[in-house]
């Protein structure tokens, strides 16, 4: 599971002309599940984002959560954070999990995310979206499962 978090001062995504989620300061969350992801690692990773102190202090450290300011998530999924680029120009998304199972994987971490009592807002899983940001810093990390949950089993 991936996650690319970009720090914003206001987000928003549009499908079809229409805005189908917009946030004032928070977190714009990229999100993609591979096909070995489950609900497990979500729980973990949400966790991990709600706790992710990216957030300036009095000081001007990164020491604030989401939670601390209470900042709001806008959740896009998106498969291609899953391109493999290794051989030729074409990405391979053959990492990617299934469209049936990711959305249910997605579905679920927006939930978990919400239940930490951040207000979540989403893109339309599968549709051609349009993603407005204003990217605070700029601040963007990357977290993955495989390093993050997965690699604690080592």
């Amino acid at each position: 599971m991936k996650c690319l978090i970009q720090r914003v001062k206001y987000a928003s995504v549009t499908v079809d002309g229409e805005v189908t989620g917009k946030i004032d300061e928070g977190y714009l969350i990229l999100f993609g599940a591979s096909q070995t992801d489950e609900v497990g690692i979500a729980d973990a990773m949400a966790k991990k984002v709600v706790n992710l102190r990216i957030f300036e202090d009095e000081n001007g450290k990164m020491n604030l959560s989401l939670l601390d300011v209470g900042g709001e998530a806008l959740i896009v999924s998106q498969f291609t954070l899953y391109a493999n680029c290794k051989h030729g120009n074409r990405p391979s998304f053959i990492e990617a999990c299934e469209p049936v199972r990711a959305n249910e994987i997605y579905e679920y971490f927006c939930e978990k995310v919400e239940s930490f009592g951040v207000r979540v807002k989403k893109g339309v899983f599968g549709a051609d979206m349009k993603v407005e940001l204003l990217n605070d810093g700029p601040v963007t990390i990357m977290l993955d499962s495989e390093e993050i949950v997965k690699g604690k089993a080592k």
